[in-house]
């Protein structure tokens, strides 16, 4: 995709993609059922049937991705080049992190299986989406399909952490953060309605000046910090592995809430919006020429909502601090924040074991992921809902999803194709 506009997506690229699936990985379509969802066909759902089928899983992942231009890549985005050698060697795409790596890995992970013979003890669905980066429709349309059979997994396992270095102050070893929830994704629209006209006789007060105002008034009101249950556990967690003053203030975590909210909405924009809802102004809109004034002033602002609010708590928020009858605040698109996974039981159990085995150094947490992803659709039909990408990476190569650079060791893909492996076989 040349942008990120659904109208301008090159559904060519997509169907091209889905034809060399079953050239790489034969095995996968010889012994899986294929279904293909959604407007365009391209959001794929694969049924690996299991000795039972009353508890299935479904890995999922996306293979769209966001859009890219050569410039400022030390390597083509879309050229798939390798680099380096043995343990040092690097691939460098667009998507490699997010997420095609993940979907490449669950098909070489289920392909080898393949080869063994192995057959799971419950049905293993594969939901790969084919616009998680825009509206996510294609998983929507699998989530329909799955629930109209009467198809409740008891376990989902999508893209989300990942296990990183140097992510937790205070905190040396690895740590593999395995999302339980994630914060509500909803766009608002700020709206000034007023008399255009010359631009040459401008009232005190155009519809672009009001609107400013609003922004200024919305920037300057941010939503109050609290810690969820979520927070809590995944401080408390860190803690007890924290050095110095962080493990004394970590271990704490109940006591210390008001001094760790404080910490938190002060350390970085990371930990800022761990705590509290929060709010960017994306788009604006004013005059169609630069001589006239104004009929409609309008502004996008993207809003990602805490866990234990809700989309009516946010927008009556954003109402207060604008404090403007006449700039009119609408939700589009509103999606509440996903309800928590268990952080006990014998799904959580199953991926503290994986983790692990695969990487024993980490220690594991459970997060509340900030962006948005396919999994919050399948929040309808299962209960244990994980978003957890298997790879381990450093804080650096975290800063180049979405940006210039995104690339993945090797070595750590191939770890990644190791724990879907043992994922399946713990079924």
């Amino acid at each position: 995709m040349s942008r990120n506009a659904v109208e301008e997506t090159d559904w060519a690229a997509f169907d091209a993609f889905v034809t060399a699936l079953p050239r790489l990985y034969p095995r996968v379509h010889a012994a899986l059922d294929l279904e293909r969802h959604g407007d365009h066909g391209h959001a794929l759902l694969y049924r690996w049937r299991g000795r039972a089928d009353d508890a299935p899983i479904v890995l999922l992942a996306h293979y769209d991705v966001v859009p890219a231009t050569p410039d400022g890549w030390d390597h083509p985005p879309f050229a798939a080049e390798l680099t380096g050698h043995g343990d040092d060697r690097l691939l460098w795409s667009r998507g490699t992190l997010d997420d095609k790596g993940a979907v490449v890995a669950i098909l070489e992970a289920v392909e080898s299986l393949l080869a063994e013979g192995f057959t799971p003890a419950q049905d293993v669905y594969l939901s790969f989406g084919n616009d998680e980066e825009t509206v996510g429709s294609g998983a929507h349309a699998i989530v329909d399909s799955l629930r109209e059979r009467g198809v409740r997994p008891a376990m989902v396992v999508d893209e989300g952490g990942a296990v990183v270095q140097g992510l937790f102050p205070g905190v040396r070893r690895p740590v593999a953060v395995v999302g339980v929830s994630e914060k509500g994704t909803t766009t608002v629209t700020m709206t000034v309605d007023q008399q255009g006209g010359h631009a040459s006789t401008p009232p005190r007060m155009t519809a672009t000046v009001r609107l400013a105002r609003a922004i200024t008034r919305l920037n300057a009101r941010p939503f109050p910090s609290r810690l969820s249950e979520t927070n809590l556990q995944m401080v408390e967690t860190l803690g007890a592995h924290a050095t110095g003053l962080y493990r004394a203030a970590f271990t704490r975590a109940r006591r210390l809430q008001p001094l760790l909210r404080a910490a938190f909405a002060r350390l970085g924009d990371e930990t800022r919006a761990v705590v509290r809802t929060t709010t960017a102004v994306t788009q604006l809109r004013g005059s169609l020429a630069a001589n006239a004034l104004p009929e409609t002033a309008e502004a996008v602002v993207n809003v990602r909502i805490a866990v234990g609010s809700s989309v009516d708590e946010t927008l009556a928020h954003l109402r207060k601090a604008v404090h403007d009858p006449r700039v009119r605040i609408e939700a589009t698109d509103a999606n509440e924040p996903s309800p928590v996974s268990p952080t006990s039981g014998p799904e959580w159990e199953r991926i503290a074991r994986v983790v692990a085995s695969v990487h024993p150094e980490a220690v594991l947490t459970p997060y509340i992921m900030l962006g948005a992803s396919d999994s919050r659709h399948f929040t309808a039909i299962c209960d244990a809902v994980y978003r957890f990408t298997p790879f381990d990476i450093s804080v650096e190569e975290y800063h180049t999803l979405h940006a210039r650079n995104e690339r993945i060791r090797v070595a750590t893909w191939l770890r990644g194709i190791r724990f879907y492996e043992e994922l399946i076989r713990a079924v």
